[in-house]
């Protein structure tokens, strides 16, 4: 059996999820993203609290590293380090974009194309396929209409997240598909149960976000 606690503020949205086998027992979210600092570590608490279950009883630490906000992905790695150099257990290391695809397979026909705002016309984006397969790795993209020309119309692509909206004249092309789900930490119960069975866990030490970009200060 595995318990986990999910820890996902990559994103606007924050959420913490606490998981039994995959399943959700209980779940938080904060949607104002510069309070994600001072909510985290309060609703854990609660959340443990409420759960009847303690600390001692997790069995991992599951959490999204990015890409994303960066202020976001340091507030969650660094939430789910303490708490796993504290308590002895392993992280779950989980990508962003990975956890965005997983959300929505069951919608998808072909493949998935998740995307994260990254301001101006840039997103941060990558295909999988239903399998979970990755075809196109985490990368960078300034959108324009030939962004995706090797894939559409040849595929069909469900595109999902926040950055496929900034350009969706352009995407709007036979093929294309948009989900307007939003994923959270609950979705990342799920994916963290399956790496745990697969033993894919990381040592808390080497764990470092995913920026693709280079950091800036304030950013």
């Amino acid at each position: 059996m595995s318990m986990i606690l999910n820890i996902d503020t990559a994103v606007e949205w924050a959420s913490i999820c606490l998981s039994r086998d995959g399943e959700s027992i209980q779940y938080a979210s904060c949607e104002q993203q510069k309070e994600q600092a001072s909510w985290l570590h309060p609703a854990i608490k609660t959340m443990m609290e409420v759960s009847g279950f303690s600390f001692k009883d997790l069995s991992a630490i599951a959490v999204t590293i990015g890409p994303g906000s960066y202020t976001g992905l340091r507030i969650g790695l660094s939430a789910a380090k303490g708490l796993c150099y504290t308590l002895n257990i392993p992280i779950i290391t989980v990508g962003t974009l990975e956890m965005m695809a997983f959300a929505v397979k069951e919608e998808a026909v072909e493949l998935i194309c998740p995307m994260i705002d990254a301001r101006r016309m840039e997103v941060y984006t990558a295909i999988y396929d239903r399998s979970m397969n990755e075809l196109l790795p985490a990368q960078a993209m300034v959108l324009s209409e030939s962004s995706f020309k090797e894939w559409l119309p040849k595929h069909s692509i469900l595109f999902t997240g926040n950055g496929f909206r900034k350009s969706i004249s352009s995407l709007e092309v036979p093929g294309s598909q948009f989900s307007s789900r939003i994923a959270n930490a609950s979705n990342l119960a799920q994916l963290s149960h399956i790496k745990y069975d697969k033993k894919l866990i990381s040592d808390p030490a080497y764990s470092e976000p995913l920026y693709i970009k280079d950091f800036h200060f304030g950013a």
